[in-house]
């Protein structure tokens, strides 16, 4: 059955081109991560970060930024922030199009869309110009001998190189979407994080072999990880289905409506994975400026040591932040009264449900799924932090088993498994699992 499905897939061009195109790109994207700027003495720089993990110790705020970076923000890279201020931005222009209604409803005008993504582009810029003066103030006067050039020289460079390499991202990501398979933007956050796993694994037998880890414990945090995976695939893939009946019309010759198996699928967790990534983002800003700047200030750096990713306080902040953003970004995806608007405009009813509570209604049933979902979103992004303490993992795999990398993985694996099925479907081939599609659980 795989192998026929892998011959399918490779045997329409369409789907070929666009997947080698995929695969072509995340391999560009990976070799920028290893290429560092100009003025970096990369000698200097893996002493140092090798001297750092010898030591031990929870996970850092430098191996918070390397995560999301794909492991370019410790090779100092030219794609040093990785995709992530791009990310910020547009949360960012989310909350502005809800604070400004001018920009909602320039939004909302022909063209209007087009405008507010060059707005976020714009606003990119911007973000990258100041987290790229951080991070380059503090391997400047943070790491010893890393530089070859003089400081006022690499500086300004170092931000015109990091910026450009996440505007080149972000082209990236856009051309993977319209032309590949996926969504760009997830799939290269995907490749920095598998792309982390052998040295991961490798990280792991090291500790094995030298005792600092109980072989027990490995296997007992296997099996954990196997029953989060599958409880992941089921709360993203997880429906509450409404059943909705529409009054029966004729067009034409044609009879339309009145269908009994006619319903809207909700999602249990309706905004996927980007309530992490938002909140992730949303903090990885200030812990940044707060590291960078902490040489200078003391009262920045005993923040950031306060605030960091391993620390209670940042775990309840993200708990809270990751509920905000799965509200949010739902109202934003799927509008109560714009789904009651539509319904009522094409004849459609919900049994038992008048007509004016419809919005009410809806509203009801997407708290009570949105709530459960964002706890779970908040559970599983303290993982790596409770493998790490518990069971004295590597910060870099504790990192890869649990939490946001986890969220990333399944849910880019599903989405684009599910395109792949589209394509194959369109052309009357059989699909990717069983009786041809990736089934959803009616819950």
């Amino acid at each position: 059955m795989a192998g026929n499905v892998l011959i399918d897939i490779f045997r329409i061009k369409d789907l070929r081109s666009r997947i080698v195109f995929t695969l072509t790109m995340l391999v560009i994207f990976r070799f920028g991560a290893t290429l560092p700027m100009p003025g970096i003495n990369v000698n200097a720089l893996k002493l140092y970060y090798v001297t750092q993990e010898s030591t031990g110790g929870l996970i850092s705020l430098t191996d918070y930024l390397d995560f999301f970076a794909g492991g370019a923000f410790k090779n100092a890279s030219i794609m040093l922030l990785g995709i992530m201020p791009y990310i910020s931005m547009s949360i960012i222009m989310q909350l502005l199009l809800l604070v400004f209604p001018s920009l909602k409803k320039l939004s909302e005008e022909e063209g209007g869309r087009k405008k507010i993504h060059r707005y976020t582009r714009y606003g990119t810029v911007v973000v990258c110009l100041i987290q790229t003066f951080t991070a380059a103030l503090s391997i400047a006067n943070g790491i010893p001998n890393a530089l070859t050039l003089s400081k006022m020289v690499y500086i300004p460079l170092a931000m015109l190189t990091a910026t450009t390499g996440t505007l080149f991202l972000m082209w990236m990501g856009e051309q993977i979407s319209q032309r590949g398979v996926g969504n760009g933007i997830s799939l290269i956050i995907y490749a920095g994080i598998v792309a982390r796993l052998p040295d991961a694994l490798w990280s792991l037998l090291k500790r094995i072999q030298t005792r600092d880890l109980n072989p027990v414990f490995v296997l007992v945090v296997f099996l954990m990880f196997v029953v989060v995976i599958a409880l992941v695939v089921l709360e993203q893939q997880g429906q509450r289905k409404i059943a909705v009946h529409y009054a029966k019309r004729v067009v034409g010759r044609k009879m339309y409506g009145g269908g009994p198996n006619t319903f809207i699928p909700f999602k249990i967790n309706p905004s996927g994975v980007i309530p992490v990534i938002f909140a992730n983002s949303v903090l990885g800003f200030p812990l940044q400026m707060a590291g960078s700047l902490g040489i200078q200030f003391k009262w920045l750096s005993d923040f950031a040591y306060w605030f960091r990713p391993s620390g209670v306080p940042y775990m309840i902040v993200s708990t809270l932040l990751i509920i905000f953003f799965a509200y949010f970004y739902t109202q934003v995806s799927l509008n109560p009264v714009e789904i009651s608007r539509q319904i009522r405009e094409n004849g459609g009813s919900i049994p038992g449900i008048r007509s004016e509570k419809m919005e009410e209604y809806f509203t009801k049933v997407l708290n009570r799924i949105i709530l459960p979902g964002s706890l779970f979103l908040a559970a599983i992004a303290v993982i790596p932090t409770v493998i790490q303490t518990t069971f004295n993992f590597p910060s870099d795999l504790a990192y890869l088993m649990g939490g946001t990398s986890l969220l990333i993985m399944v849910g880019v694996n599903l989405d684009t498994m599910s395109q792949i099925e589209g394509h194959l479907k369109m052309h009357h081939h059989e699909g990717l699992v069983k009786r041809g599609k990736i089934r959803s659980r009616n819950l």
